[in-house]
């Protein structure tokens, strides 16, 4: 029989069905009044390599000049049995009328008709058969569906763009995906996470149950961003878990993609070899494998493989119809290819069955024929396998060497990290047994070593022993801020100071190093709010050329310096890590380590320094204590004030990020600045701290902190301490609001003018002094010989000269110091100087002028 364009071809049970429309041989007689439905049921034969027809079926219609088409088949559960049979929905047109029916094919081959329904309007759009059987579809963005329980159309109460997939939900029945506008809340909630999503793409998925008439979060399919590019879903597994819907998805879109959805969140995407896919479904093949078949729209076909990654394994042009189900009786699904054949066209000619492993057959290859030929290829195939396998073996074995390497990395860094824990705490570390670790020692083992880490340790006796004024931590949002109050004859002689926090339990699966950020934070009796970080900006220029040892040294390397700002006499270090993973641990004690460069400076001598680690102290962490609030920032108002400690003030600013603006204004004062404040932000000053003030407003700006500097009442400086970019574009939203429409405000990306200023003075200072001191370091031999001179110099200028010139005796004695004092001078002339010591000194020049160009660099952008 041939074939034509409206057959249909469906699998079932390792079948092919090929529903057929034709008019009976006595059509011509019967004045086209009949028309019948031929399904023919085709296996495939494993010793001829084709497929033979095992039986057929007639189901005759009566036309009467009406117009009979087949819509589409799948298969569907009969709700009356349970038993999924073939399923066909028919069309008959007479005229304005339509009429659809749905017929069920039984194993013997009879038609059965389930039920009918007439449409003042022909379907078009989505439609779907699923389990009843029951036929779904969309007209004018409604959803309706009918079913044989009811035979009743009914129409659900949503609206809908497009239907992406229909199947069974756990715990839901049949449902549907759908695609429709955005409809938002009138009043938006705050637990609503999608609500900002769904108004910024316009659209949105939802589900609904078909049976339970309820509507499902289209979220837990996958995010409402995908819903203007996702053309058609195919859902892999549903499942409850502790009351949530749990799935897993694979989709399709029209930007020639296939994402693979889990649980709403995207888990991987491959790029389609075609354009305009249109359906996916699975395949599941003998070695458990995944696949994906998708087609085009163009008759293309491809496979996409998921294993490590989404991949696309096979394509093929030109394909007709491919179908997925256990075509060779193998106990797995393969995939059967139908290739458009204008040459041939009876029943399955032209295809291919295959599941991209062992299993391999195509129409093209004569079997019968070709018996040795088919021979060498499966005994071929069988020598390919054994290859791969051996392949797949060697490649185990790399990768089960490469876990116990990167077990031995990690336990080096565990015992790295309590060496260094033990160091700064004074304690002798003792190194584990080489057997213990399962490694072979080069050397004999050597128990108790006398002077291991004698070098670390005489670092951290050169730190005296009260060093620490206080040790502090507060708890800001998702923050934990740990702070360290040094005294300032300690801190003036650091350098390139951070702080780490190190976990002292012992942890075998986790490094016990935490992640922190570090930053030096000064406050003035006055209270000038200075946050400063640990990493400086510089200019572009300059940075290329030489990476400074000491990037905070403007402040520490002249303590004598007078400045028109006093300190309060102490420094605070602060680290800010992720609170919410400590969390995990319920309970944990941290160890906080101060890391700097302490350098020595004796006599305005260059010297050497020295890295060191020591231990401030322990925190100790727990959720209980969190609950409770013992470490939480209390801002409250007291009056007129704002009762936040020291600690409490340092924390905030330790979490914020500070941004300063100068405001200018040429027409008018700035008095409305200080009335926003305190009137619309609702501020009010720190006790502690008076410039500063906290804002107490209700919102996202609650907890910001401002400084308001007037230099004359027409130019001022606004300091803005705030968690994130959002608050601070609220806060100048605001602001613009109550400023003078002439008022200019400029961004400080530097900081002030005047520290800069001060800063550049003491960087020139710091160079004139380096340059000065780099002109006398000799070798001691020419210091000596420098030092005789000047001596030989005093007696001849304390002898009075006349004296000596009128004998011949001292005629000749100025001679001899005279030529003596001509070879000093010449030695003098030919110093030479130490390769380390002139490295050392052309380092320290160069950082000198380094410091000097970035100060000047960051004034200049100020």
């Amino acid at each position: 029989m041939l074939l034509s364009e409206q057959d249909q071809f469906l699998s079932y049970n390792g079948e092919v069905l090929v529903f057929q429309l034709s008019k009976p041989k006595d059509a011509e007689e019967a004045d086209d009044k009949t028309m019948n439905l031929c399904v023919r049921r085709m296996a495939f034969n494993r010793d001829t390599k084709l497929f033979v027809q095992k039986s057929s079926g007639v189901f005759s219609m009566h036309t009467s000049h009406s117009k009979i088409e087949m819509i589409c088949c799948s298969c569907t559960t009969d709700s009356r049995t349970g038993i999924i049979l073939p399923c066909i929905l028919m069309k008959k047109k007479k005229r304005n009328n339509v009429k659809y029916f749905v017929l069920l094919l039984h194993s013997s081959n009879q038609f059965e008709q389930s039920f009918c329904f007439k449409l003042d309007y022909e379907l078009k759009e989505d439609i779907r058969l699923f389990t009843g059987p029951s036929v779904l579809w969309r007209h004018a963005n409604k959803l309706f569906y009918i079913s044989s329980n009811t035979c009743v159309v009914q129409s659900a109460p949503v609206q809908l763009s497009s239907v992406v997939w229909t199947g069974e939900i756990v715990d839901e029945g049949t449902a549907v995906l759908g695609i429709r506008t955005a409809c938002l809340p009138e009043t938006e909630d705050a637990d609503g996470f999608s609500v900002s999503d769904r108004a910024i793409w316009g659209s949105e998925f939802f589900g609904y149950g078909i049976e339970t008439q309820k509507v499902l979060a289209g979220t837990c399919f996958m995010p409402h961003a995908y819903s203007r590019v996702v053309s058609s879903v195919y859902v892999c597994k549903s499942e409850r878990w502790k009351k949530q819907l749990r799935i897993s998805l694979v989709a399709i879109t029209h930007k020639n993609q296939l994402i693979w959805f889990q649980n709403g969140v995207p888990k991987g995407v491959c790029e389609l070899p075609y354009e305009k896919p249109c359906s996916v479904k699975p395949a599941v093949t003998s070695s458990n494998d995944l696949l994906f078949v998708v087609s085009f729209a163009s008759g293309n076909s491809c496979v996409v493989q998921r294993r490590d990654s989404l991949q696309v394994a096979s394509k093929w042009p030109k394909v007709k119809c491919i179908l997925v189900d256990d075509f060779i009786g193998s106990g797995s699904e393969q995939l059967l290819l139908l290739f458009k054949d204008d040459s041939n066209t009876d029943v399955l000619s032209t295809f291919k069955i295959t599941d991209l492993g062992e299993v391999n057959y195509a129409s093209s290859i004569n079997y019968k024929h070709d018996v040795p030929a088919a021979e060498g290829l499966q005994e071929n195939g069988l020598l390919t396998v054994r290859a791969l396998e051996t392949r797949l073996q060697a490649g185990w074995t790399s990768v089960r060497e490469l876990q116990q390497h990167l077990g031995l990395q990690k336990r080096v860094i565990l015992e790295s990290c309590r060496a260094l824990i033990d160091l700064v705490e004074e304690r002798t570390h003792i190194l584990p047994n080489a057997k213990q670790e399962g490694l072979v020692s080069l050397w004999d083992d050597v128990e108790n070593p006398p002077h291991s880490l004698s070098k670390e340790t005489s670092l951290v006796s050169e730190v005296p022993e009260h060093f620490t004024e206080e040790l502090w931590q507060r708890v800001v949002g998702d923050s934990l801020v740990v702070g360290v109050k040094l005294t300032e004859s300690f801190y003036l002689s650091l350098s390139d100071v951070s702080l780490s926090l190190v976990m002292d339990q012992d942890f075998s699966s986790i490094s016990p190093i935490i992640k922190c950020q570090s930053k030096i934070i000064k406050l003035n009796k006055a209270f000038s709010a200075l946050a400063l970080s640990s990493s400086q900006i510089e200019p572009p220029p300059k940075k290329m050329k030489l990476d400074l040892h000491s990037k905070n040294y403007l402040r520490k390397e002249f303590p004598k310096r007078s400045s028109s700002i006093q300190l309060d006499g102490a420094k605070t270090l602060t680290a800010v890590t992720s609170l919410s993973p400590l969390l995990a641990f319920h309970r944990v004690c941290c160890v906080v380590l101060l890391h700097a460069r302490k350098q020595n400076h004796q006599n305005d001598s260059l010297q050497q320094s020295k890295r060191i680690a020591v231990l401030c102290g322990k925190i100790l962490l727990s959720l209980e204590d969190i609950s409770n609030g013992r470490y939480s920032v209390k801002m409250l108002r007291d009056n007129s004030y704002c009762t936040g400690s020291v600690e409490d003030i340092l924390a905030v600013l330790a979490v914020s990020v500070r941004f300063s603006f100068q405001i200018v204004s040429s027409d008018f004062t700035l008095t409305p600045v200080s009335s926003w404040l305190l009137g619309e932000m609702e501020c009010t000053p720190f006790k502690e701290c008076q410039d500063n003030i906290f804002c107490h407003k209700a919102g996202n700006v609650h907890g910001t902190i401002f400084n308001w500097t007037l230099k004359n009442p027409f130019e001022g400086v606004l300091t803005i301490f705030c968690r994130n970019l959002t608050i601070l574009f609220q806060c100048l939203h605001s602001l613009t609001r109550v400023l003078p429409p002439s008022c200019s405000v400029k961004l400080l990306r530097s900081g002030s003018k005047a520290v800069l200023t001060e800063q550049l003075a003491l960087a020139l200072e710091k160079e004139m002094l380096t340059l000065k001191n780099s002109l006398f370091l000799k070798e001691t031999k020419a210091e000596d010989s420098l030092t005789w001179r000047n001596e030989s110099c005093k007696k001849i200028n304390n002898s009075p000269l006349a004296s000596l010139l009128d004998t011949e005796e001292g005629v000749q004695q100025f001679r001899k110091k005279f030529q003596n004092e001509q070879e000093e001078n010449v030695q003098s002339m030919n110093q030479t100087m130490n390769g380390v010591l002139y490295q050392k000194t052309a380092l320290k020049i160069a950082e000198a002028q380094l410091s000097s160009d970035m100060i000047v660099w960051r004034l200049s952008k100020s």
